[in-house]
């Protein structure tokens, strides 16, 4: 092979890599973005179903049963951003109970 070919395929793999690079990263950063914020929603669900078993009155054991499931999804490091929703449906769901229980 001559020289030039070398060039030509040099630049054709560098053109390449930059085309993958280009579609990869933003989509790995939004990607990110999204786990963020599920996380930051989750936690601010179960807080808020922290405050409604402190303010309610009587016992829910269902809610008590979810909120301690929330818990422990939002304990697993690591979590993607479908657990994330899932602690945040439950916590939900056990402050809707509290609320309406209590």
């Amino acid at each position: 092979m001559t020289m030039s070919v070398l060039l030509w395929l040099g630049g054709a793999v560098v053109a390449v890599a930059a085309g993958f690079l280009a579609t990869l990263l933003p989509r790995r950063r939004a990607r990110a973005d999204r786990r963020k914020v599920a996380w930051s929603s989750a936690w601010a669900a179960i807080q808020d179903a922290t405050v409604s078993r402190d303010a309610s009155t009587t016992p829910v054991p269902e809610a008590e049963r979810l909120l301690a499931r929330a818990e422990l999804l939002a304990a697993v490091p690591g979590g993607g951003a479908d657990a994330a929703r899932e602690a945040a449906a439950q916590a939900r769901r056990a402050d809707e109970l509290w609320r309406a229980g209590g």
